[in-house]
């Protein structure tokens, strides 16, 4: 069964478009203090440097991708 709600196939709308940047930059912030607080505990040895890396690469896709949002 197909999606029932109308799809327009157009850009979003300006609401749209404020409520993804909004949440990318929320993730992008909750993953960059995730990487500082991470990378800390990496370098006193409680905690392995994978965790602060990927969240490091998570913060990074999110502000190139609020960028690409707000750019529009």
């Amino acid at each position: 069964m197909s999606d029932l709600s109308p799809r327009s196939g157009g850009p979003p709308s300006r609401r749209g478009r404020e409520q993804r940047a909004y949440r990318l930059v929320i993730a992008g912030s909750t993953a960059a203090a995730v990487a500082v607080v991470g990378f800390v505990l990496a370098v006193v040895g409680v905690v392995g440097f994978g965790l602060p890396l990927i969240a490091l690469v998570v913060a990074v896709v999110c502000g190139l991708i609020v960028q690409r949002t707000l750019a529009r």
